[in-house]
């Protein structure tokens, strides 16, 4: 079919005589791509880039008469992440994991990020207001301070790490369970989980709680996340999800120690074919040298004491923590293969495309720029076969591969690489190309009429290395895996309305004098400080 495009949308038709044509015969044409969550901005992520010299030294971004140069190979630098995304045919990544106080630094990152549209999640679910409201079961003024964050912030969603745990962790402890009360505060993971479910509902903010679980990288913990998935299960509303597990490979162990570990991939998705409240990414693990980054402190600091890598670790006030850890993940060791193992599992069990997305928690578990890989062992059970036939022997006896014979079609790699993610996300205008859509499109020059991707892996992954054209907002800007338009997309953020207003008292300012090192008229970031703000207005039910 033909597709139409004018003024940055995807139209019924145009003048033909006066269109520029774009031959895509015997290719294939997508949505541009979009990944849910990746860490490209923030502080923690440029942390990572001065902890990590030599994650530069060995990939570098060559300057051309259109593009400008950049490093690095697990935490590019802002315009390589950028370049690197498009010609893969991406055009929309969410940050998911921004301290409120360095809100500021963040969006000047992702404003210096080129070619994509971006917005960033700020972490809410240790926020001491989010938690002295939740306690005294203050939830419509909860609501209402959250609303005033996502504006204050330019925020998206509320993300929620190890909720409780980053909050101890300031005092140099952790949360066992979900009952397990937070030191001062009186209040359980479950309730934080619960409330800020709620407060979501009341806003009616477009993607559902962002959900990092408790127990995060420890054998065991399957059962952790399928207990935060059963305990909003009586608030989500029929057909409409209530909460997203991220990264949930690494929330899907089982076992009592690393000697023990295995898969709860079955068990996830066996909940989860059952469930229409629950969405998930993956968090592919790919065997190569990365850098673990997250606001979870505590997981970090258990990944140094494993490790004995350098580690960063950070506590950000009265908001959420942070830590940072280098990471090399290898095919012979059994632990390692089967979180491989345990991404994969998860997306070929769970029988709806529409509930899982491809992720590799960039670069937590490996590089974004490796998922035309991953697209390769979705789609062939060969690609698998010969990646099995080099991991740890242990691994691959645990492994359920083998016993899996799915492989994704064209249009379930379409699903898990933008349509789904867009759903989940509450993007209207994009994952699609319907009428009204914005006019981001990804063109591979492989013709599935001809081309088996089951066999022919290699070639499927060549053709999603290197975009034949990507087109954002209507403009051709790669063509054969090259810049050949740089361009700078929007940043999307949620204006909620509230009948309730916030009001910026005395106390709430005593409180930031007491506890942040900025005053409280410092804190919020205006419209003008972001390049191309796109606000996207939602009215709440309060």
């Amino acid at each position: 079919m033909d597709i139409a495009i004018k003024d940055g949308k995807i139209v019924e038709k145009v003048d033909e005589k006066k269109a520029e044509v774009v031959d895509a015969s015997r290719m294939i044409v997508m949505p541009g791509g979009v990944d849910i969550h990746c860490h490209i901005a923030g502080a923690e992520v440029n942390s990572g880039r001065i902890l990590r010299p030599e994650d530069h030294f060995k990939d570098v971004e060559a300057k051309t008469a259109l593009t400008r140069s950049g490093v690095g190979y697990s935490i590019p630098s802002t315009f390589t992440t950028g370049y690197r995304y498009s010609r893969m045919g991406y055009t929309t990544v969410m940050n998911p994991s921004m301290p409120p106080l360095e809100a500021r630094h963040t969006h000047e990152e992702l404003d210096d990020t080129p070619m994509v549209d971006k917005a960033t999640y700020p972490l809410l679910g240790d926020w001491w207001f989010v938690l002295e409201h939740l306690r005294d079961g203050l939830l419509e003024e909860c609501a209402a301070h959250v609303a005033w964050m996502m504006s204050a912030t330019k925020g998206y969603a509320i993300k929620i790490v190890n909720p409780g745990g980053l909050e101890a962790w300031g005092f140099g402890r952790n949360v066992k369970n979900l009952d397990d009360p937070v030191r001062y505060f009186n209040i359980t993971p479950r309730e934080i989980l619960r409330g800020l479910c709620r407060v979501n509902k009341l806003l009616n903010m477009p993607h559902t709680i962002h959900v990092h679980t408790n127990n995060l990288g420890q054998p065991g913990n399957y059962l952790t996340t399928l207990e935060t998935m059963k305990c909003v299960e009586d608030l989500a509303e029929e057909g409409h999800p209530a909460i997203h597990i991220t990264h949930c490979q690494f929330s899907a162990f089982k076992g009592s120690d690393w000697g023990t570990m295995s898969s709860g991939a079955e068990e996830i998705a066996k909940y989860v074919n059952h469930h229409s409240h629950v969405t998930l990414d993956m968090g592919q693990v790919i065997f190569t040298d990365t850098t673990t980054m997250t606001a979870d402190g505590p997981f970090q600091y258990g990944l140094y004491q494993l490790s004995g890598n350098k580690w960063v670790n950070h506590d950000v006030e009265t908001e959420t923590s942070a830590g940072i850890v280098p990471f090399r993940y290898k095919r012979k060791s059994a632990v390692h293969a089967t979180q491989w193992s345990i991404a994969l599992e998860l997306a070929l069990l769970i029988k709806d495309p529409w509930k899982i997305y491809m992720t590799t928690d960039h670069p937590n578990g490996g590089p974004f720029t490796a998922y035309p890989h991953i697209i390769a062992w979705l789609m062939s059970g060969v690609a698998r076969k010969k990646t099995m036939s080099k991991i740890s022997k242990r691994a691959r006896r645990k492994s359920l591969l083998p016993s899996i014979a799915r492989e994704l079609g064209f249009y379930e790699i379409a699903i898990v690489t933008r349509a789904g993610q867009a759903k989940a996300l509450g993007l209207k205008q994009k994952g699609h190309l319907g009428v009204g859509a914005d006019a981001d499109v990804a063109v591979y020059d492989i013709n599935p009429e001809l081309v088996d991707p089951s066999k022919k892996y290699k070639t499927a992954r060549r053709a999603f290395k290197r975009a034949a054209y990507t087109i954002k907002g209507g403009e051709i800007v790669v063509k054969d895996g090259q810049i050949v338009r740089p361009v700078f997309g929007k940043t999307f953020w949620v204006d909620v309305k509230t009948s309730l207003p916030i009001e910026v008292n005395d106390d709430i300012k005593r409180k930031f004098r007491e506890y942040w090192t900025v005053e409280y008229e410092n804190y919020p970031i205006p419209d003008r400080f972001l390049h191309v703000p796109a606000p996207i207005p939602v009215k709440a039910e309060v």
